[in-house]
């Protein structure tokens, strides 16, 4: 390959990164937006190269901390004023001060508040369960027939209405309820940054009349 036509494939990398893309690894690692673009661009848009990047650069901290165990912790609650609903939260973190921290212990009730508002199913998009995500399947698949949408674009926009699906359902995806300009799992990597721990939701039960 000639010299031009590397730099015209580097620059139509750099060119298709998305707000979208860099707003999801600053997401992910608490790093600045404009860092998160330098990465991806360094990594031709590939997430996981460009989290390797700031990690080679001791920039990605929320990432890094994001390995360590969780062995302490507490059990938030939540009871809304109707007293219909009722939320219990598992939210570790590594040492009993963080734990007793008023930052900490805030934080575990407003993810109970949160849980109690949006009703999310699970933590994470890939705990939704396979029953659910192939009954909505079939409502999609029907819906799109009476649109009359070409079977060329079915598998493309099956796949869209999917991973849209298993977001609203993923509390670390939903956004948080008291801010709606950052998602849960942006709450948490904030609350990585500010404590020094990994934090981390490892359950949660809500109870309703």
């Amino acid at each position: 390959m000639t010299k031009p036509a590397k730099v015209s494939r580097l620059a139509s990398a750099m060119s298709q990164i998305t707000a979208q893309q860099i707003k999801e690894l600053r997401e992910k690692t608490g790093v600045s937006l404009s860092a998160c673009k330098k990465a991806l661009e360094e990594a031709h848009g590939d997430q996981a190269k460009a989290i390797e990047v700031l990690r080679k650069k001791g920039e990605a901290k929320a990432v890094e901390r994001g390995d360590r165990t969780t062995g302490e912790g507490i059990v938030a609650s939540y009871v809304h004023s109707n007293n219909k609903v009722g939320v219990l939260v598992q939210l570790g973190c590594e040492t009993d001060f963080v734990a007793k921290s008023p930052d900490f212990v805030e934080l575990g009730k407003d993810i109970a508040m949160h849980i109690a508002a949006m009703n999310p199913t699970c933590i994470s998009p890939e705990e939704v369960s396979e029953e659910a995500v192939e009954s909505e399947k079939n409502i999609w698949r029907e819906q799109l027939k009476q649109e009359g949408k070409p079977e060329a674009m079915l598998e493309k926009i099956m796949e869209g209405k999917e991973k849209k699906f298993r977001e609203e359902c993923a509390l670390l995806k939903q956004p948080f309820v008291k801010d709606s300009e950052k998602t849960v799992e942006k709450l948490l990597s904030d609350a990585v940054l500010k404590l020094g721990e990994n934090v981390k939701v490892l359950a949660f039960t809500r109870y309703t009349f």
